[in-house]
């Protein structure tokens, strides 16, 4: 029946569902030979690989960073990178090309992938060191020669003219110059620098090739000061830069990153000179309010007022002091009067004013109360209200 016929465009949908799900096809490596190659104004380009029995379509986008650097040309024998997907409104298959290199550097590349691999395992790409921010010395490992001890020395002094740049010569290229790198970077890492910069210019991946070599790779990462890479131009990855504590697309790239711009550090403190400033002045505001405050307050402008309730509590604690003693003397007096009537009543003197009299022993002075403590001849001193009566006794009766 009609409904069981499939559309062309589902039927091509399903043929790239199937080659999408097929993770053989996700990431591949092709060697042919380039023929019809056309690049578009958009910057893509289309062309076909091609062996003694076989052709398949391909298409290769201006974000693939090796064709900037490569020429393609038809007939040029190349290996290729990339995945094999469907292509729906023309119902083919076709390869999407990530990245493109001659076929003579395919070794290279592998021995890039496997380096690459290996000491991403190791974990040699997950350290990342902070760059001091106020560097006084900065080494450099490059080639005396040409524009890029020129660009750094330049671009450092320009932004940072308070810094030291020691420049450590190097072989960047050709064969030994992985050795000299290591070594000069070990020379460099044992000196008093803040930040080491390692690159070079741009150049063929051969030329590039010592900055892949596993002996800077190990030295770069065992370096006791921070590195920044700095080789090639910005589409070009090296080893060394995964390793590197910071990675510049370029070495002017990497001065810049090395040392602050003297002229945002002056923004920077005239900034926080007006921002000092303002706090200063709110601070003087706020005292200021304060101050007036208190001179406005009724003590500070009539300072009298307190000097007068002073006085007056000093007044009133005064009299209550002066009654409390009044008081006190009073009942002192009280209690004395007592006391006084209470010795007047028991004052064996106060008899003879009732007409008695007191008798003692003359000799003794002792009161005599009873006949019994008399004998004949004692002298004796009779003490009456307004006098005292010398006698001697004669007689003695008792009752």
């Amino acid at each position: 029946m009609e409904e069981d016929f499939w559309t062309v465009t589902i039927l091509n949908n399903y043929i790239k569902k199937k080659l999408s799900k097929d993770s053989e096809l996700k990431n591949i490596h092709v060697k042919g030979e380039i023929s019809n190659f056309k690049t578009y104004p958009s910057g893509h380009s289309y062309f076909s690989l091609k062996d003694e029995n076989s052709v398949i379509p391909c298409v290769m986008f201006n974000s693939s960073p090796r064709l900037k650097d490569l020429k393609p040309t038809n007939g040029m024998k190349v290996l290729a990178n990339g995945r094999v997907d469907g292509y729906v409104p023309q119902g083919r298959y076709q390869f999407y090309v990530n990245t493109l290199t001659e076929e003579g550097e395919g070794d290279l590349y592998r021995k890039y992938e496997k380096l690459k691999k290996k000491l991403k395992e190791e974990g040699l790409f997950e350290r990342e060191r902070n760059i001091p921010k106020y560097p006084k010395k900065i080494g450099v490992i490059t080639s005396p020669k040409g524009a890029v001890i020129h660009d750094i020395i330049t671009t450092v002094k320009r932004r940072w003219p308070y810094v030291e740049i020691i420049l450590w010569p190097t072989m960047v290229q050709g064969k030994g110059a992985e050795v000299d790198i290591s070594n000069n970077i070990n020379l460099a890492s044992d000196e008093d620098i803040d930040i080491l910069i390692v690159g070079r210019g741009g150049g063929s991946i051969e030329d590039l090739w010592c900055f892949n070599e596993e002996i800077v790779a190990r030295t770069i990462f065992n370096s006791k000061i921070p590195i920044i890479s700095a080789v090639g131009h910005e589409t070009d990855v090296t080893i060394a830069d995964f390793v590197a504590d910071k990675r510049a697309p370029t070495p002017t790239a990497a001065a810049e990153m090395a040392v602050p711009n003297v002229q945002d550090i002056r923004n920077l403190l005239t900034l926080n000179k007006i921002r000092l400033n303002e706090n200063i002045s709110k601070h003087i505001d706020y005292y200021d309010n304060i101050l007036n405050r208190i001179k406005e307050n009724h003590i500070i402008t009539n300072p009298i007022k307190l000097y007068e309730a002073k006085s007056q509590r000093l007044d009133t604690s005064w009299e209550r002091l002066d009654n409390a003693i009044k008081n006190f003397i009073k009942m002192e007096e009280n209690n004395l009067n007592s006391l006084n009537g209470k010795l007047i009543l028991l004052n064996p003197l106060g008899t003879l004013n009732r007409g008695y009299s007191i008798v003692k022993d003359l000799k003794t002075d002792k009161i005599i109360s009873s006949a019994k403590d008399l004998n004949i001849g004692d002298e004796l001193n009779i003490e009456l209200k307004d006098g005292y009566i010398e006698t001697k006794v004669d007689d003695i009766k008792e009752k």
